[in-house]
């Protein structure tokens, strides 16, 4: 998990609007536009070359001194600065630059390990505040340059173009999208998308100024449910976790969505957990890279709140739920506390903190392995749902949500689901 956040972890990121908490060290594309390119034919200005050197330098070392893992994957560190530090000396902006730095971190095999360039840092710490947006949420595949829309926010600009969730894409204003692409409010861009069916579909979309999301919201509508939904783990989580459970009657189902949600602060999912596990309750190890290892309580803060609450609890996942929003599903599964509804997760569940840049990018670096309290060491595996109940691409865009009703017909015992899995 990650403190701050992480990189394509988580692989989210919001296109003009902000990269999620969960992925300020997106992978740049591999791409470059033709300007950048004739900068690396000339080569780069003195001052440029000295930066290059510096942020190399630095991400490097912090890889040598910081990793979580001695023996870095077994990848021979120094022959990867042999490689890479040529390329990323030369480069002749942010975007050649981090993209050498991005593919050296890759050869650890880490979804945390990489790191954002200024413009993306920028996005990050604006990303709640009112800003010229188009209203995309893309997902990083596994290939490189391979962006999948995952989310349209309603009444943008994007939503007002027809982008469809599901769809690919390619490019805007004709270069390939990378961490350090920026919009601007009334300026036009031009897309090139590939539908579900392999279509291509051009589409002009006029950023505009939006107020920023709500990282947190509960929803009421329904009765005898509380649906507490989680964008990602910020600073303050865990105090209005603590704040919507005030006074909530003991028959109310309380059910936290956690997908599409890239992690965040470690302290944050402690202080959720302590609203619904006996405080002091071990629920995860984690190991620094001298082999120390730390147990984790349920300690944080989670309000006036000196017992935890006895409400039926659900926990929403899909593949797009990361670190933190990994942890917190597998802490509250092992201890028969909640049901873990949906897909399975994303499996990027180690420790990371990040280090500001020389040039005012940012390094997102594992720093602890982690592991449950019953010794399930969930990177690259993830945490498997209680209850499978996945959404299509269709459900997703028509807005009907499977995955939430089957977790309030468990809650609600409609069958057995919700006693068998909770009294195991």
């Amino acid at each position: 998990m990650n403190r701050t956040a992480h990189r394509r972890l988580l692989g989210v990121v919001l296109i003009g609007l902000a990269l999620t908490a969960g992925a300020p060290a997106v992978s740049v594309s591999q791409a470059v536009d033709a300007p950048a390119a004739s900068a690396a034919m000339v080569g780069p200005s003195p001052e440029r070359a000295r930066m290059n050197r510096r942020v190399f330098d630095r991400v490097w070392e912090e890889v040598r001194r910081g990793y979580y893992d001695p023996t870095l994957h077994g990848v021979d560190w120094r022959a990867a600065r042999e490689r890479f530090r040529p390329q990323a000396l030369a480069a002749g902006d942010d975007r050649a630059l981090y993209h050498v730095l991005n593919e050296m971190l890759e050869l650890l095999d880490d979804g945390h390990a990489g790191a954002s360039p200024p413009a993306a840092v920028r996005r990050q710490d604006r990303q709640y505040q009112r800003r010229a947006v188009m209203g995309l949420t893309l997902m990083a595949g596994d290939q490189r340059d391979v962006w999948t829309v995952e989310r349209v926010r309603a009444g943008s600009p994007a939503e007002a173009a027809g982008v469809q969730i599901g769809w690919t894409l390619n490019t805007l204003d004709g270069r390939a999208w990378g961490a350090d692409v920026e919009v601007f409010d009334g300026r036009p861009v031009q897309l090139a998308l590939t539908d579900e069916t392999g279509a291509r579909r051009d589409v002009t979309v006029t950023p505009r100024l939006m107020d920023g999301p709500q990282p947190f919201t509960a929803d009421r509508s329904r009765p005898g449910v509380l649906v507490l939904t989680v964008e990602q783990f910020d600073e303050g989580l865990g105090r209005w976790v603590a704040s919507q459970l005030d006074g909530l009657e003991p028959d109310v189902d309380v059910i936290l969505d956690l997908r599409a949600n890239p992690g965040g602060r470690l302290w944050e999912a402690e202080s959720v957990l302590t609203c619904f596990l006996p405080r002091g309750q071990a629920w995860a190890t984690r190991t620094t890279r001298s082999g120390r290892a730390i147990v984790l309580r349920a300690d944080g803060d989670c309000g006036d709140h000196e017992e935890p609450v006895a409400n039926p609890v659900a926990v929403l996942v899909d593949r797009a739920s990361r670190s933190a929003a990994e942890l917190t599903p597998a802490a509250l599964q092992e201890a028969g506390r909640g049901l873990v509804v949906g897909e399975t997760t994303g499996g990027s569940v180690l420790i990371a903190q990040d280090t500001d840049l020389p040039d005012g990018g940012r390094l997102t670096l594992s720093r602890s392995d982690f592991v449950t309290t019953g010794g399930v060491r969930l990177e690259k595996r993830g945490v498997t749902p209680d209850l499978a109940a996945p959404r299509t691409l269709a459900q997703r865009r028509s807005g009907d949500d499977p995955t939430l009703e089957a977790a309030i017909a468990a809650l609600k015992g409609v069958g057995s689901t919700a006693a068998a899995v909770l009294d195991r």
